[in-house]
């Protein structure tokens, strides 16, 4: 059985350099929000945010990324930059202020909150539009100098509903096209390509049926020769794929614990270097399965 063979880098970010490719780096989800769509939205509570962080920390985690803003379709409140900022600049703050070696990712698309964590602390800026809804952003992170998370996004969320559907050859070929222009545009902003990881934003404005062919081929994104993050944790289309086992219903983000595990298993074994994740014990248990597979299977004949 052949699989994905990761290619391995130094990925740079603001203060040190975290190496990608050899084992899979786990990045824990801190939503500091009320609307998140997985209900482990945790504001207002601020020390229960810092102790849930430090508890994924201790758990696996290489990586906390934190977002004030949900992204889920439909009800979704838009947050100012400022209100943005007031949530998760002081769980910034205090989690340092625990762990000051801890790495640390600012979930955003709006220049004014990644510049304001990364001056606060935060090594990496993870936009879910990859420099598109904030124009100012890729400059904003070129000048200052961390990592970035490039998300590849069809629409905004409450778009989503609207879109054509991709068949399962067009997914693959449009998210990579858009990575690569996405790309270009980092690139001529200033960012330094060892700065840069992509996400093929699974779920992200594709439909359910779509989510699968672009698992299953993240292998051919790899080529693009970038070290992938994989963001499937909960994700709705394992909810439709579980309903013959809810009764007929799509079942809750709280029951995709299980589907949430096979697919972080199948984006390493598929080329991941990173896979973002809500529980982060269980991904780091599952992810030291894959990578010792994939560690096997160079030894293949």
């Amino acid at each position: 059985m052949a699989f994905a063979r990761r290619s391995r880098s130094l990925w740079q970010l603001r203060t040190r350099a975290l190496p990608l490719g050899e084992r899979t780096v786990v990045m824990g989800i801190l939503n500091l929000t009320p609307d998140s769509f997985s209900g482990d939205g945790i504001l207002p509570e601020r020390e229960t945010a810092v102790e849930r962080g430090l508890a994924m920390l201790a758990g696996g985690a290489s990586i906390l990324d934190i977002g004030g803003e949900s992204t889920r379709p439909g009800q979704r409140v838009p947050v100012s930059a400022g209100e943005e900022m007031d949530r998760v600049l002081p769980v910034i703050e205090e989690i340092l202020k625990a762990k000051p070696d801890a790495v640390l990712s600012i979930d955003t698309y709006k220049a004014q909150t990644a510049q304001a964590a990364v001056e606060g602390g935060a090594e990496i800026v993870n936009d879910v539009s990859g420099f598109l809804w904030d124009k100012r952003m890729a400059a904003a992170s070129a000048a200052l100098g961390c990592g970035v998370v490039l998300m590849h996004t069809r629409g905004r969320p409450d778009e989503w509903g609207k879109l054509p559907r991709l068949s399962a050859e067009e997914v693959v070929r449009v998210v990579r096209e858009d990575l690569e222009d996405r790309l270009d545009q980092a690139l001529a902003a200033g960012v330094r390509r060892d700065r840069i990881v992509l996400d093929p934003g699974i779920g992200f404005g594709k439909a359910f049926e779509s989510n699968y062919p672009l698992l299953a081929r993240l292998d051919e994104l790899c080529e693009l020769g970038f070290p992938l993050l994989s963001g499937v944790s909960r994700k709705s289309f394992l909810g439709r794929t579980l309903a013959p086992f809810h009764g007929g219903l799509d079942a809750p983000a709280s029951e995709r614990g299980n589907a949430t595990i096979a697919a972080i298993t199948a984006s390493i074994l598929a080329g991941a270097a990173m896979v973002r994740v809500h529980e982060v014990r269980p991904a780091a248990e599952a992810a030291a399965i894959a990578d010792a597979v994939l560690a096997a299977s160079v030894w293949s004949p």
